[in-house]
């Protein structure tokens, strides 16, 4: 006998303490994962993230379980470290109700793209594809304030240790690196006028 009581609109309420759909209605979203844990018997599978911190995880549904394990076994502790791009389908189903879903679209640790056949309805089967996310740049070795630093440096050898820090320096993009000793040698030219100024007036 179906229950009159059943009220969907309380199943699908999203969760403060999970990445829901309607946190990617502004577009995809690259994250890289910093910690697994195990849920619960409905969502057994926590992926903490860079991008959502420590009290909000990304809680795959069973499609997107097996996507996972299909591309990268299934060791959850293996995950941490790798990067997902996650995406908003609007067509993910609840109870018959179109309420949008997470899916995976992008994964890092996977040489070409992986086509898995994912149930769509009942009885109905459909492909589903994650292409290789590209390596992620490696951090800067340039510190973030090292223009302020620059300025605020009246040590006319430091200086001179900088350019040559500066010039070895490999992997960085050109322009800022030549932007950087510009500006290095500028500070070293003002710090050489002003001590000739000094040396003047004393004389």
């Amino acid at each position: 006998m179906t229950d009159q009581n059943i009220d969907l609109s309380t199943m699908i309420e999203a969760r403060s303490d999970q990445v829901n759909a309607e946190d990617l209605i502004a577009g995809p979203v690259t994250v890289t994962i910093t910690d697994v844990t195990r849920g619960n018997a409905e969502q057994p599978i926590n992926l903490f993230t860079d991008v959502f911190g420590p009290r909000k995880s990304f809680r795959p549904g069973k499609s997107m379980r097996r996507i996972l394990v299909a591309i990268w076994g299934p060791d959850g502790a293996a995950y941490v470290g790798r990067r997902l791009t996650i995406y908003r389908d609007p067509d993910v189903k609840f109870g018959g109700v179109a309420v949008g879903g997470i899916r995976i679209s992008h994964a890092s640790h996977i040489g070409e793209a992986q086509t898995v056949a994912l149930t769509v309805t009942r009885g109905k089967r459909a492909p589903f594809t994650v292409r290789p996310l590209p390596d992620a740049p490696s951090p800067s070795k340039i510190p973030a304030d090292i223009e302020t630093r620059i300025d605020g440096m009246d040590d006319v050898e430091k200086l001179g240790q900088m350019v040559g820090w500066l010039s070895g320096l490999h992997g960085e993009p050109r322009e800022r690196v030549d932007g950087l000793i510009a500006r290095v040698n500028d500070r070293i030219a003002d710090l050489s006028s002003g001590a000739e100024t000094v040396e003047e007036a004393a004389s």
